[in-house]
């Protein structure tokens, strides 16, 4: 079956990732199997940064890119014609290792049938099981063979429930600076190096734009419009993204003044006072840079609904459920409007010393989660094969 068991020096691996998060996760892997010498080839779903690093994708990984019931409901018959073939692909041409890599809607399906062909099996980025959807643990351990979790509390969720699971820690935790570099950030940028700058991230996803782009651009104009010396700067994850929120803020805001820039979130962040962003990866990226945060999410009435009945935590943002208490402010569905935001945007720029206060408790996070979370997933994968 497999060319690399079978002692050819050339690991087959296939892989799939549904977000920009994934694919930055997955490439930081393939650079720590370079790193050690080993010759791979891998296929499935990549982004960017995983094709640069040499996966073949067979799928654009916007595909994957929906969130949300509703959502997801009417992209249905995509995806699963998508995974169909995928799984057809991977049983007709075996990979040593399939990863999925976060996306568990969609992985978990493809791992459960990949298993059942004999090729092992990880995901890489626990499903939020803690959190909501507990059912899903049954699903895990028929078709995973090793979970790989990025903070310390899944494990030992995970060994309750008898998953073979290795804590990797965060790979954004090893390569983010634990002291903040906000006036580099700010040259590379060619931003203001004395402006208070205020940071837009309203989702890497069409679907997150379409319901925070609108309040985050009337939280800006609100700013604005109580201090005009304020700078605005949004993050955009590709061209289609920022063409889409242009198109918002020409019909929202026309004249705020508001620097877009692409692919470059984490230097966004970095040049940044204070971060307005939706729940997601990047809040834990704000966390990393040390930065004030406010969180918003919004979704459809639908998938709102849903997850009010099943969500088993009282945090969505990840610094939040990291610290076990609010950290960060969280505004989510209604009581995401632009007054709510705009405070508490201005509370952070009017208290410096809240803002050291909270600094100090991320530096205390994020030298938890600094464990070489790339080279250990690796190891933890390489033991799976019997190769290590």
């Amino acid at each position: 079956m497999a060319s690399f068991v079978n002692s050819n020096p050339v690991l087959r691996i296939g892989i799939v990732v549904g977000e920009t998060s994934g694919d930055l996760l997955a490439a930081d892997l393939f650079k720590s199997l370079k790193l050690r010498g080993i010759s791979f080839v891998a296929e499935g779903i990549a982004g960017p940064e995983m094709q640069e690093q040499g996966c073949h994708s067979l799928f654009s990984m916007e595909t994957l890119t929906v969130m949300g019931l509703g959502e997801i409901l009417k992209q249905l018959p995509q995806l699963l014609r998508v995974r169909r073939q995928l799984i057809h692909h991977f049983i007709s041409n075996p990979p040593d290792v399939f990863i999925g890599v976060d996306a568990p809607e969609f992985n978990l399906g493809v791992e459960k049938k990949l298993k059942q062909h004999g090729i092992p099996t990880v995901h890489y980025v626990s499903p939020s099981v803690w959190a909501w959807r507990r059912w899903r643990l049954k699903k895990i351990a028929k078709g995973v063979d090793l979970m790989l979790t990025l903070f310390p509390f899944e494990k030992q969720f995970y060994q309750k429930h008898h998953v073979f699971v290795e804590y990797v820690g965060h790979p954004f935790a090893d390569v983010i600076p634990l002291d903040n570099e906000c006036l580099l950030a700010r040259q590379n940028l060619a931003l203001s190096e004395s402006a208070q700058i205020i940071a837009l991230l309203p989702g890497s996803r069409r679907n997150e734009i379409d319901y925070l782009g609108r309040v985050f651009l009337q939280t800006a104009l609100r700013c604005h419009e109580e201090n005009p010396a304020l700078i605005f700067v949004a993050a955009m994850v590709n061209k289609e993204r920022a063409m889409q929120f242009v198109a918002l803020k020409n019909l929202i805001a026309p004249k705020l003044p508001l620097i877009i820039i692409e692919k470059q979130s984490r230097q966004v962040m970095a040049a940044a006072d204070v971060v307005l962003l939706a729940s997601g990866t990047a809040t834990l990226e704000a966390m990393l840079l040390k930065k004030p945060m406010v969180v918003a999410y919004k979704m459809s009435a639908l998938s709102y609904c849903m997850a009010k009945l099943l969500i088993k935590v009282d945090h969505i943002a990840l610094p939040n459920l990291l610290a076990g208490k609010t950290l960060v402010p969280e505004f989510v569905q209604e009581h995401a409007t632009s007054k709510n935001l705009a405070n508490a945007l201005f509370y952070y720029l009017n208290n410096p010393a809240r803002v050291a206060d909270l600094q100090g408790e991320f530096l205390i996070i994020h030298q938890q989660l600094r464990c070489n979370a790339s080279e250990k997933a690796v190891t933890a994968i390489l033991k799976l094969l019997h190769l290590s």
